[in-house]
């Protein structure tokens, strides 16, 4: 490969890098409840916790700014299109 290529291919693996990383993944935030619906099969219904799952303050879509539904979708989309699903049988 030239320099020009090995260049091309670093920045393209960083875009993807800053893709995958660019999302606040704590537990209980939005994005984690959106991979969690995802995974359950409960659907897409925004919302996250203030502090952990289940042990702070639910935080429903009509509290959340569009920032916040933003990371949730992202997170639901990106489980249903890796296709990681909990196998209840």
């Amino acid at each position: 490969m030239n320099d020009v290529a090995v260049k091309d291919l670093g920045l393209d693996i960083q875009k993807q890098v800053d893709e995958i990383t660019k999302h606040d993944k704590r537990h209980g935030g939005p994005y984690d409840r959106g991979g969690a619906d995802s995974y359950y099969g409960r659907g897409h219904k925004p919302h996250y916790f203030v502090g952990n799952t289940h042990q702070g303050t639910q935080i429903p879509e009509d509290k959340m700014t569009d920032d916040e539904i933003r990371e949730y979708t992202a997170g639901y989309n990106d489980n249903e299109a890796a296709g990681e699903f909990k196998d209840w049988g």
